[in-house]
């Protein structure tokens, strides 16, 4: 869907004069109406893309904040490096079911407001609740009757009553009950509630605001703006995780606002949450959506896709011959016919939870490679991102996240963790670059290329990380994950809409031809929705979050180190490049 890339249907087709009347006859029809719609018909400008674009800077600004700070404030409160890791797995965990169903949901709203806001609005609430609970957690803990951390000289009643709080929680292992532990003393039941609580809102809400944001661009966009669309959106989602990390790197404790809100963590946070406020607002005030009842009563209210122009077109044909022909007239029924069948939106229709489970586990082979390689290029990326800050704290700086928080190993790790999070500004910030030039790179090394070779770059750019890790190296190499972020948040969502734009879902070679010809094309049974192949598509990093966060706790055990989850992100970008090639690129 890069424009310039797929000539076919973007260059030619969108140039069509059939196209252009088609074009200008649905945005005059848009205009009809009270709420005027027209601009659903228009190409957009690089001004109207960013405005859609907003509310993913905002969760941007809000993954930076959870993947640099939320390992550290666990393990700050005397949870374990297992236990922490499950925590990570609980909120795929549960979005992996919820997500496609929000994706259906939002496929299927006939709420005047749209189809994609709602259910963007309902996650935003959520993911700024969270934002409130994973850094104040402790705050909520302290009025509950926490004791929090105890210095060494505390009595020795107060020793042994939290020596008896402890070993309350020992079966869960929330608290590390050796010696050293002992040596300063934390009382953090309540406060490990909230938190675990918060984490999971803000992991939850965070990765799946994105189908309903990501359906929504693409609602409003017409199929040639798809390319642009996407790489905006993957523009702003850098810039959004970049200025994220820098503000993280940063020690607002001794600022006035930092002082005022008890620490540079809370600081943080509470940024966070009023940018993703404003960026959500500018987002879902840009552009109307066309409500679902309307797409369904009228028919030129409906996307201007591939199929609908072959259709229009084998349409007229049959009306020129029709002067020849007497049977012309049951002919253009037939065209009538297909016209109406291809070009119904399939989110009219109710669907079942049967035929729900069925989108997901019977799905074309080019969505269920799609899917696969998608699942294996997260997986590295959260081995990088979730666990980077950790591993610099503990690795590069020789910190100790469980010392007391006046000792100077826990200062060298949170040291580290600002250190670890310029790094990471970095691979927001190559995201942003690669995510500008990936269209350009598309049209000259096409897709295939491109998508195969990023991920190579960045398993290049792990082991070398793991194999030296230092001040240099993360700051170097961690430019390497951008790359790969950015690929994240593009290539599978081109290709989507370049599947639903052409109506074709399921790819089969015959005769010799070569992998990725389009010859041969099953139509399944029902229409797959976009916002749910979105969401399943997308769905895979909630699968990736579950093996990842489920393993590497055991992983980093096995090795005696951190560094084992650099290596870990390593073999899954390779791993990724493999399934890559095996992608149905069509077009691009």
């Amino acid at each position: 869907m890069v424009a310039g890339a797929v000539g076919n249907f973007h260059t030619a087709q969108w140039n069509d004069p059939l196209v252009l009347e088609m074009l200008r006859t649905r945005e005059q029809n848009a205009k009809q109406y009270p709420a005027d719609y027209s601009h659903v018909f228009r190409t957009k400008s690089r001004w109207d893309l960013i405005r859609i674009s907003f509310v993913v800077m905002g969760m941007e600004f809000a993954y930076s904040a959870e993947t640099a700070f939320v390992s550290p404030i666990l393990l700050g409160i005397g949870v374990e490096h297992q236990l922490m890791t499950l925590v990570w797995a609980i909120s795929p965990l549960i979005g992996f079911f919820l997500a496609p169903i929000l994706g259906t949901i939002s496929d299927r709203c006939r709420l005047g407001w749209g189809r994609r806001r709602p259910v963007l609005l309902g996650l935003s609430i959520t993911l700024v609740i969270g934002c409130i609970l994973v850094p104040f957690g402790e705050n909520v803990g302290m009025l509950l009757g926490d004791l929090g951390e105890v210095v060494p000289e505390s009595s020795v009643n107060v020793t042994e009553t939290l020596r008896s709080n402890l070993s309350a929680f020992a079966s869960y292992e929330f608290y590390r009950v050796d010696q050293d532990f002992y040596d300063h003393e934390m009382d953090f039941k309540w406060a490990i509630v909230f938190t675990i609580l918060g984490t999971l809102l803000l992991d939850f809400s965070a990765d799946t605001c994105q189908t309903p944001s990501r359906a929504y661009l693409l609602d409003v966009c017409l199929p040639k703006d798809h390319g642009r669309a996407c790489s905006t959106f993957s523009i702003m989602a850098g810039v959004g995780g970049s200025v994220g990390y820098a503000m993280g790197g940063i020690n607002w404790d001794n600022t006035t606002f930092g002082e005022m809100l008890g620490g540079s963590i809370k600081t943080v946070f509470t940024l966070v949450a009023i940018i993703y406020v404003i960026g959500s607002i500018l987002t879902m005030t840009s552009f109307r959506e066309i409500p679902l009842p309307l797409l369904e009563k009228d028919d030129l209210l409906r996307p201007l896709t591939e199929s609908a122009i072959n259709a229009e077109r084998a349409k007229r044909n049959p009306q020129i011959i029709s002067k020849a022909f007497t049977e012309s007239s049951k002919d253009t029924a037939t065209v009538e016919s297909y016209l109406d069948d291809s070009d119904v939106e399939e989110e009219s229709s109710a669907m079942s939870l049967t035929d729900f489970l069925k989108s997901i586990f019977m799905m074309p082979k080019s969505i269920a490679i799609l899917c696969l390689t998608n699942l294996f290029c997260w997986m590295s990326h959260l081995s990088y991102c979730l666990f980077f800050t950790d591993f610099v704290g503990e690795e590069v700086f020789k910190g100790n996240p469980a010392a007391h928080s006046q000792s100077s190993e826990y200062q060298l790790y949170l040291e580290g963790v600002r250190y670890a999070c310029f790094g990471m500004a970095i691979y927001s910030l190559a995201c942003s670059c690669y995510a500008f030039t990936i269209e350009k790179l598309i049209k000259v090394l096409r897709a295939r290329i491109v998508y195969c070779g990023g991920l190579l770059i960045d398993a290049t750019g792990m082991l070398m990380m793991a194999l030296f890790p230092n001040k240099i190296t993360v700051y170097v190499f961690s430019a390497t994950g951008g790359i790969v972020y950015a690929l994240l948040f593009t290539m599978p969502f081109l290709l989507l809409g370049q599947y639903h734009a052409k109506g074709q879902f399921k790819v089969s070679r015959s005769n010799g031809e070569a992998a990725g010809s389009t010859a041969s094309v099953d139509k399944p049974e029902r229409k797959r929705g976009l916002a749910t192949d979105i969401a399943v598509v997308g769905g895979m990093i909630f699968v990736a979050q579950i093996i990842v966060s489920l393993g590497m706790g055991s992983f980093i055990s096995l090795v005696g180190s951190t560094t084992a989850v650099i290596y870990a992100a390593a073999l899954f970008s390779f791993l990724s490049a493999i399934l890559a090639t095996q992608v149905v690129y069509m077009d691009l």
